[in-house]
């Protein structure tokens, strides 16, 4: 990480934490830990993935680690835009090492490999007024685990596709780098692209797909068109273009 302008050059490494991204948090409260402090554990012991499910991982197979971030220029309703980046860091990642895995990026924030899951993000925002003020980015990215706890639905790493195993540390720089990127894309004039680029990696684009609505269970066909405003889900739908929230619908994978 030697070229890197910030993301990682402040780095507190762990054998162990509940949290990387509590420890963050923590961090944030009781001081003021420069842009790019990372927070890195080889396990945890309470990692956390969206709406408080878990991230199931083993020790010192993986890459768990939270990244301190100042987007304040980003109002609350463009905070989807960090996350796009986010996401396309962990793909242009995972292409970097595996170019030839279909890799692709599951709605909201998902890294996939074919139809299983091979990362996960997890962002928490504090907000001041309309502007969000600090970012915890908490990102799980398997790596060299090859077994995995038979509750979970479709699990993937970078070893179970291509039968090898990588180095850590370099898959960490790799990563780290390409969050600086992709972060700095998103302060520059090219920040439009970010969302041209997200659309065309997302997982199941343009193919007809099964969703469920979760308000009432009902399942329903659609074709993902790409995302609307504030990040939401675009579906076509037989009554037209919809724009789904993450509490509207989730996408089926089928086993």
């Amino acid at each position: 990480m030697e070229n890197n302008q910030f993301v990682g050059k402040v780095l507190y490494s762990f054998d162990e934490l509940p949290s990387t991204n509590d420890w963050a948090s923590e961090l944030i409260a009781k001081s003021a830990p420069p842009e790019g402090t990372v927070v890195k554990s080889a396990v945890q012991t309470a990692g956390r993935g969206q709406f408080g499910s878990t991230w199931q991982s083993a020790a010192g197979q993986n890459l768990l680690f939270s990244v301190v971030l100042y987007p304040v220029w980003l109002r609350i309703s463009e905070q989807f835009e960090l996350s796009m980046a986010v996401a396309l860091a962990l793909f242009d990642t995972a292409k970097r090492h595996v170019p030839n895995a279909d890799w692709r990026i599951k709605w909201p924030n998902d890294l996939y490999v074919a139809d299983q899951k091979a990362a996960g993000i997890l962002i928490q925002n504090s907000i001041t007024g309309q502007h969000i003020q600090s970012s915890i980015v908490g990102i799980g990215l398997n790596v060299n685990q090859l077994e995995f706890d038979a509750s979970l639905p479709n699990p993937a790493s970078m070893a179970s596709v291509t039968g090898n195993l990588f180095h850590l540390d370099s898959v960490f720089s790799d990563l780290c780098a390409a969050i600086e990127l992709r972060y700095l894309q998103l302060q520059s004039v090219d920040r439009k692209n970010i969302k041209t680029q997200y659309e065309s990696a997302l997982y199941q684009k343009d193919k007809v797909s099964r969703f469920e609505a979760l308000g009432n269970s009902a399942l329903f066909n659609g074709i993902i068109r790409g995302v609307g405003p504030e990040g939401r889900l675009r579906v076509e739908t037989s009554e037209g273009l919809r724009d789904f929230d993450l509490k509207e619908v989730r996408l089926v994978i089928s086993a």
